[in-house]
């Protein structure tokens, strides 16, 4: 009967071969997983008894059975130990290939002859990743003989373009497999085919940055009893997240010499705050944060400071009321009079109250005097009027008096009998 031939990259045959551990889960199993475990504790026992055959025993014909990597034949040969039995099938052995029982062992009619190939898989030991080698026949017997490696352990698939794979399959005897994926698990069959098949079946898509993982299935509490590993599914983002932070503008005061010094500061250009914009990274796994990186760092825009105008010019002092001179005599009926300082505060008082303040209705007349703009500045003054002291008004009105007369205010002038 024809046995199958191994393409396995071969290695030399006193690579110390590694008898396959007889499984203790107390778990019910399927009836294939069961003949599995039954067939490796048999070939233990058969590695123990195969060195008391006789030599002619083992140049007998004999008939026994040939387990490669899950594919069981029956083989009639005339070998006499498990290694020439492998080299007649054209079985090969790797480095990190197992046989039991052990190659040099005499083969007896009856035998079972179990060969697991070794395949690299990347392992996450509680959050380390690593590349290990491991003669499983599944994904099931690979994670039962790595459970010691740390608390939580998993099988990563790996990607090749836009498709995932392991190299070994999840259930060797077409099993049940728990797809846990965005909060919902579906159990479907393994048809053989690979980790996309799988997803395929369960209904679920993944894109370039998804994580794919196979856990062992008492390890999830969603899975269903029957499934013998799960298949996870992590969903990954990773996206860049700007931060804007305000940035303060100043305050510049700025001398200004036409302004009186007594006067608040007036903002002559308003402040504008900047921008800073700080770029991070950032990655989430369903959702969890999981790294974060900054990419960049830098203003986006430059404040704008506030410009303040602050008066310098002094306030200039008035000059005494002048007060008229007592004459030496009589003065004549034609003989001008000098007004006297309380001439000026009864025409301020008839013009404006006495308010050095006030301003007409109409806009047109400020101060005691309610004096023009045009008028004021004919006579001096600068700014308004009313913004300046009592004793600057009343100066520049007695200047105008002595220039121009009593005319200048003609109603309260004939009501003070001055005209």
């Amino acid at each position: 009967m024809t046995a199958p031939h191994s393409t396995h990259a071969s290695a030399p045959a006193s690579a110390a071969p590694v008898v396959l551990p007889i499984d203790d889960d107390p778990r019910p199993q399927p009836a294939g997983r069961r003949r599995r475990r039954l067939l490796a504790a048999g070939v233990a026992a058969v590695a123990l008894l195969a060195g008391g055959v006789t030599g002619a025993v083992a140049d007998a014909r004999k008939t026994v059975s040939l387990d490669v990597d899950g594919r069981v034949v029956q083989v009639s040969t005339f070998a006499g130990s498990v290694e020439g039995l492998l080299r007649a099938q054209g079985v090969r052995l790797g480095e990190h290939d197992v046989v039991a029982p052990d190659p040099g062992a005499r083969l007896r009619d009856g035998a079972d002859v179990v060969v697991r190939f070794g395949r690299q898989l990347t392992l996450d030991a509680d959050g380390q990743r690593r590349q290990v080698w491991v003669a499983a026949l599944d994904a099931d017997d690979a994670l039962r003989s790595l459970a010691g490696r740390g608390d939580d352990v998993r099988l990563v698939a790996s990607r090749s373009g836009d498709r995932l794979s392991l190299p070994l399959r999840l259930a060797a005897d077409g099993g049940d497999v728990a797809v846990v994926a965005d909060g919902q698990t579906r159990t479907v069959r393994d048809p053989g085919t690979g980790v996309d098949a799988v997803l395929a079946e369960a209904g679920v898509s993944v894109d370039d940055d998804d994580q794919v993982d196979v856990t062992p299935a008492g390890a999830s509490a969603g899975a269903s009893a029957g499934a013998q590993v799960v298949l996870a599914v992590r969903r990954v983002l990773t996206q860049d997240v700007p931060t804007v932070t305000p940035l303060p503008f100043a305050r510049v005061e700025r001398p200004d010499p036409g302004r009186y010094a007594d006067l608040d500061p007036v903002v002559v250009q308003a402040g504008v705050a900047g921008s800073r914009t700080r770029v991070e990274r950032v990655t989430t796994v369903d959702g969890v944060e999981t790294a974060r990186t900054l990419v960049s760092e830098q203003d986006t825009s430059a404040p704008v400071d506030e410009v303040v105008a602050v008066g310098t010019r002094a306030r200039p002092v008035a000059p005494p009321p002048v007060r008229p001179a007592t004459p030496a005599t009589p003065a004549t009926p034609d003989a001008p009079q000098a007004p006297s300082g309380d001439v000026w505060a009864a025409l301020a008082q008839c013009e404006s109250g006495g308010n050095p303040a006030a301003v007409s209705s109409n806009g047109l007349y400020h101060g005691l005097y309610q004096f023009t703009v045009s008028t004021w500045r004919a006579m001096g003054g600068s700014g308004l009027p009313s913004e300046a002291s009592p004793a600057e008004q009343t100066q520049r009105a007695q200047a105008l008096q002595a220039r121009s007369g009593w005319g200048q205010w003609p109603a309260c002038a004939r009501k003070l009998g001055l005209l």
